[in-house]
């Protein structure tokens, strides 16, 4: 990856955790890294434990940002945050993923798209 995509990856990051603060949403980590994967945001939305993928584009020649979170990326997400709740003995919490797509450019945009895919089964 090159360290202008990285640099805009991270950008993009901020970014959703300050739209994400303004709804509400507790930032617990950015980044955090797993022995099996790498989630975007840990957060708290109330009472429940959100997994959040970011995705950003500055353009749609691609595709919608939402739509690069595959079921392989679903599943290397849904790995990675078990081994985020059973490290923190967190497992009886009600937990979540959501993504949020951000559409860079012109005419910016945030959706934050909750209870994306299902959590895998605990």
């Amino acid at each position: 990856m090159s360290f202008s995509r990285m640099r805009f990856g991270r950008r993009s990051e901020k970014r959703a955790a300050r739209h994400l603060k303004r709804r509400g949403y507790r930032i617990l980590a950015m980044n955090a890294v797993t022995p099996v994967g790498e989630i975007d945001i840990v957060a708290e939305d109330g009472e429940t434990l959100v997994f959040v993928e970011v995705k950003a584009r500055t353009t749609l020649l691609f595709g919608h940002p939402e739509e690069a979170v595959t079921r392989a990326k679903q599943a290397t997400l849904g790995r990675a945050a078990l081994y985020w709740l059973k490290s923190r003995d967190a497992l009886s919490r009600p937990a979540r993923f959501d993504v949020v797509a951000i559409m860079a450019g012109g005419t910016s945009e945030v959706q934050v798209i909750e209870n994306a895919f299902p959590i895998p089964i605990r």
